[in-house]
């Protein structure tokens, strides 16, 4: 039998890393060689980035033989090294999820996302590592301060992007690893928020508003009820569609951080973008306009959407930034940043759910 030519020898397995001390020039060789032409990397340094609390991020530095033959940063995400970070990203199949959205859907839809290297995932042993396109060209956009009118609407084109190719397709159903939180997850997110609750409401109480409190009060026993009735058209969500996770460029915006993806209602994308990522005194004045210019997207996707049924499915969902708000509080690492971004979305989100009575579709 003839040898084979060394083009034609499988290439082993890329495998997911387990620390960022294994990011070898060896490993990046294997990762990105094929990406580049054969390109191989003789060197790489690691520079920690980003304020994400669930997995560990670094924008890696590059140099190839030959010179130049792949770009000179990439980001690289991996398990996070906290171990109360790596449990809360089991629980809720955070790797598992970003790394099967790149794989499986990604590469289909028109929102913009970065490009992707590498995604891997390993089960038993929840080893996880992407490799993105370094987005050098724009800025992280700022939870705390908000976003203005006009970064606004280049978010809901986004929206528009990734909801509509999808929308309402039975194909879906088929993904196994792509969440709905109207099944069993239900019930126990619903315990999970109540036994919370009493120490969210011990480290944020003197931050809330006293009527966000009140709403709390109301909403925490309703959470079970709130996730089980869905109505409204499904399609892939987001399910973390804010401004922290918008990189911000010249006529463009990325979106970033893909482990929260879902199949649900896509007003809940909508209500949890404006309820917390823009300040409620600006969300009021721009909401109307900005939903009117999503509809209007989704036309360019074939999906006719009245703007009465966005709008009574924008205000069902309002709690939803509440609920992330508690529940992500818990599970995450506490830093000082954190504490003041849950709080700050915890009484924008509350205000959100008031202005717009959100709570009548619990009574």
């Amino acid at each position: 039998m003839e040898e084979p030519t060394r083009s034609q020898v499988p290439s082993p397995p890329v495998e997911p890393l387990r620390s960022v001390a294994e990011m070898t020039p060896g490993w990046c060789s294997a990762a990105l060689s094929r990406r580049f032409g054969g390109a191989r990397v003789t060197g790489v340094t690691t520079a920690a980035v980003g304020t994400g609390q669930m997995a560990d991020t670094y924008r890696l530095h590059l140099d190839y033989s030959p010179a130049g033959a792949g770009p000179a940063t990439v980001i690289a995400k991996l398990a996070a090294a906290s171990p109360a970070s790596r449990t809360a990203a089991k629980v809720t199949r955070a790797y598992e999820v970003e790394a099967r959205f790149y794989q499986h859907l990604a590469p289909t839809l028109p929102v913009r996302s970065p490009r992707c290297y590498l995604s891997r995932y390993d089960e038993p042993s929840g080893a996880f590592t992407l490799l993105l396109e370094d987005a050098v060209d724009g800025h992280v956009a700022d939870q705390v301060t908000g976003c203005g009118p006009e970064e606004a609407e280049r978010a809901v084109d986004q929206l528009a992007a990734l909801h509509g190719p999808m929308w309402g397709d039975p194909a879906l159903d088929s993904l196994a690893w792509l969440p709905r939180h109207d099944g069993p997850d239900a019930a126990w997110m619903a315990s999970l928020a109540q036994r919370i609750y009493p120490r969210f409401l011990r480290r944020f109480g003197d931050r809330l508003d006293a009527e966000v409190v009140d709403l709390l009060e109301f909403f925490v026993p309703r959470v079970e009820r709130y996730l089980r009735a869905r109505p409204g058209p499904r399609t892939v969500v987001h399910g973390d569609f804010r401004a922290d996770n918008l990189v911000v460029g010249t006529g463009r915006i990325t979106v970033l951080d893909w482990q929260t993806a879902a199949h649900e209602p896509a007003a809940t994308d909508l209500a949890y973008f404006l309820g917390g990522s823009v300040e409620p005194d600006r969300r009021r004045a721009v909401e109307g306009a900005v939903l009117r210019r999503y509809v209007r997207a989704l036309r360019g996707y074939g999906v006719e959407l009245s703007f009465e049924d966005c709008w009574r499915d924008y205000r069902r969902y309002a709690f939803g930034g509440l609920l992330t708000s508690l529940v992500a509080s818990a599970l995450v690492v506490r830093t000082d940043r954190g504490d003041g971004l849950f709080a700050t979305m915890a009484n924008r989100h509350g205000m959100h759910a008031i202005d717009l009575d959100a709570a009548s579709f619990l009574r």
